[in-house]
């Protein structure tokens, strides 16, 4: 799998794994699953505000009968830490794609606290962690990643590495 594909691959994953709904923040390494998430009819796509909305929104959808995943930053992961106790304390499955910032290459150095504690903290909050490091390995994370959330009742992060995404550029 080269690395311009593994966006498609990782979106068949998430279709295959019967995810109907996805809430996301807005996200440079997320652009493709979003617009994909937007473009297919089978799923209701949510933009939100903060990504701690998607925290209530997975739990409510998943007490609808559907199945659901989000889409944020690691900074994002800052943002819900109150909130992921409403997945910890109810026991809903969740699957969150964390696109990862503050690591290999990071030139904005307000990302680096996040983003050297997001699993720690994830963890903290009850989460299995599984991170991604290779392009040829994301699609086959985020199908195990679905099938263990939804048949255990459990709380699953995929963590994107900075690496696997590129290096980010400063745009002017």
């Amino acid at each position: 799998m080269t690395d311009s594909n593994w966006q498609d691959s990782v979106f068949e994953a998430i279709k295959a794994g019967g995810i109907d709904l996805v809430g996301y923040v807005p996200d440079a390494g997320h652009a493709a699953l979003i617009e994909k998430s937007i473009r297919d009819a089978d799923i209701v796509d949510v933009a939100l505000t903060s990504e701690e909305e998607g925290v209530a929104l997975c739990a409510g959808a998943w007490l609808g009968g559907r199945r659901t995943l989000l889409l944020m930053q690691s900074s994002g992961v800052g943002n819900c830490i109150n909130m992921l106790s409403l997945q910890r304390i109810a026991r809903t499955p969740m699957v969150i794609i964390v696109t990862m910032r503050g690591e290999y290459a990071e030139f904005n150095p307000w990302q680096v606290p996040m983003g050297s504690t997001t699993e720690r903290a994830l963890q903290l909050c009850d989460f299995q962690v599984q991170r991604v490091d290779q392009a040829e390995a994301a699609a086959e994370t985020v199908a195990a990643a679905i099938d263990m959330a939804y048949a255990g009742d459990v709380a699953i992060a995929v963590l994107l590495s900075q690496k696997m995404l590129g290096r980010k550029k400063w745009q002017e």
